[in-house]
């Protein structure tokens, strides 16, 4: 089992700028990555960013140029850096650990980009 604690979610003006953080506890040595995804009320949860063990990354194409995913493994701890924030980006991001028998979700965090 691997246990997912979001952070850093919050109300921002379109342009600006927020970080999110995913601290994974339990089970660490089974992920295999993790990535941030995000949901809007009535659309399919879609994979913002991830990154592997091995430090591959790899992002939707809305947000290249962005957000950065990065992660610190001493701390067992997963960013995303998100730049340049835009409207469309409001959602509930969640975090995802990946494990050769599925994945584990975080609770989620909500971001609202304002006008």
């Amino acid at each position: 089992q691997v246990q997912l604690v979001e952070s850093g979610g919050g109300l921002v003006q379109a342009g600006g700028s927020l970080r999110l953080s995913c601290t994974a506890s339990g089970s660490i040595r089974s992920i295999n990555a993790m990535g941030w995804y995000r949901q809007t009320a009535g659309k399919q949860r879609e994979l913002v960013a991830r990154i592997s063990n091995g430090g591959n990354t790899n992002y939707a194409d809305s947000v290249k140029g962005r957000f950065t995913i990065s992660r610190d493994n001493a701390k067992s701890t997963v960013y995303l850096q998100m730049n340049s924030l835009k409207q469309e980006d409001t959602a509930v991001y969640y975090c995802n650990a990946e494990v050769w028998s599925g994945g584990f979700w975080g609770q989620g965090t909500q971001v609202t980009v304002s006008a």
